[in-house]
């Protein structure tokens, strides 16, 4: 697959995946509300809440319009990471409802127009971030872990994994690969990161989990190229903590009572990303430790 759409391709994961696809040879349409900073692509104005306009991406995109004046010949398959990146940005409802609509109307376009793929972003705090009201049951945390959502973001996510296995279902010729991604930083995030040895309980809301967003970029490709079932759900996250104590101090200290696998490395994340190691071939590339 080397033509795709990649929704919210302005922000920082969107902007990240699509050079690291540029590179790679694909042909990319970046849809989003807001102009890029940095023209890589083709670039299209949409507001994904309207399903109409949704729909018009996709047309148009996989060429139903006129295939010789669509940007990529043919879409093949879209990369959504648009919506609202965070709890607390806007009010929980809005949050919600516009998070649960977009991605909604994405999958609809996406399988009435029969791409082979949709890759999308997930999150993190449907495990149960900032685990204030459940304690992870283990560390390091799989995707096996329940769902916990605690903000309407979270929840949003949660119910967007069950929507993705429900439309596989209904149109098998489409796969969904949901990324659990973390908290993303970009290089001129790093200066910062020694800053939070101080007080390691100001980063527990997330185990000290971190990803580069050239990793989440990394991340989508492979989920692009990869022989993958019909619904499937992967966390993405650096292969370290954020943090220079060790993993398993970090969670005796803060998680008292929260099994430690006896496998885990000194500064291994506590978020696991070997099911995207087996299963993608992800091996994360960037550390702050060695910057």
């Amino acid at each position: 697959m080397k033509s795709i759409v990649v929704t919210g391709g302005s922000g920082k994961a969107g902007t990240a995946i699509i050079r690291d696809l540029v590179a790679h040879g694909y042909k990319v349409m970046n849809v989003d509300q807001v102009p890029p900073k940095e023209p890589l692509c083709h670039f299209y104005k949409a507001d994904l809440n309207d399903m109409g306009q949704a729909v018009d991406v996709i047309r148009r995109a996989a060429g139903t319009v006129d295939r010789r004046r669509s940007p990529l010949g043919e879409c093949e398959a879209i990369i959504h990471m648009a919506g609202i990146p965070a709890p607390g940005l806007a009010p929980d409802h809005v949050t919600f409802q516009n998070n649960l609509m977009t991605t909604y109307n994405v999958f609809s376009a996406a399988t009435l127009f029969g791409l082979q793929r949709v890759v999308w972003a997930s999150s993190e705090t449907v495990f149960g971030l900032p685990f204030t009201r459940t304690p992870p049951v283990a560390a390091p945390l799989t995707e096996e872990h329940a769902p916990k959502p605690e903000t309407g973001y979270a929840l949003a996510k949660a119910m967007c994994e069950q929507m993705a296995a429900e439309m596989h279902r209904w149109n098998p010729g489409t796969k969904f690969i949901g990324l659990r991604i973390s908290n993303i930083h970009e290089q001129h995030d790093y200066a910062l990161i020694p800053s939070y040895a101080a007080d390691p309980a100001l980063r527990k809301w997330n185990m000290w989990s971190w990803v580069d967003s050239r990793d989440v970029a990394q991340a989508c490709r492979l989920c692009l190229e990869a022989d993958v079932g019909g619904a499937e759900i992967f966390t993405i996250a650096a292969a370290d903590t954020i943090m220079p104590q060790t993993s398993r101090a970090l969670v005796e200290a803060n998680f008292p009572g929260v099994p430690v696998a006896a496998s885990l490395g000194a500064h291994d994340t506590l978020l696991s990303i070997e099911k995207a190691k087996r299963v993608l071939g992800y091996k994360p590339q960037y550390s702050w430790r060695t910057r």
